[in-house]
């Protein structure tokens, strides 16, 4: 599975952006992810849907101001974020996981897309 991420970009602090993620094939019986790496630091987990997308999971750093979704139809994952810190700057990256459900560990995922840089300004 290749898988695009796009949609970062500037914004200022307490803005808001939608990452999108776009699969060369359908993904629709796998987890998907996003992860993100700051400058200097290692790769973090931000969030994880299952399959069908009736189960997600967040980083406690972006509870209630972040939202993954997924339109299976579309092949395609989205990252809402909302109310952006300057420590959401980033480079975000999806994943596809070789289960069903996502997850907050780097280790099922087997696919990463290129990763598209968020940089929120304040």
């Amino acid at each position: 599975v290749q898988l695009q991420a796009s949609g970062g970009g500037l914004v200022q602090t307490g803005g808001s952006l939608r990452l999108s993620c776009a699969a060369s094939r359908t993904f629709s019986n796998n987890g998907m992810g996003w992860f993100r790496q700051a400058p200097g630091k290692e790769r973090d987990f931000v969030a994880a849907i299952n399959w069908n997308g009736g189960s997600t999971s967040y980083a406690d750093s972006v509870k209630g101001r972040f939202t993954i979704s997924r339109d299976r139809v579309k092949n395609t994952v989205y990252l809402q974020m909302t109310s952006l810190k300057a420590e959401d700057t980033a480079v975000y990256y999806c994943a596809a996981s070789r289960y069903a459900y996502g997850s907050s560990q780097p280790g099922p995922y087997t696919n990463w897309g290129q990763g598209t840089l968020v940089t929120v300004s304040s």
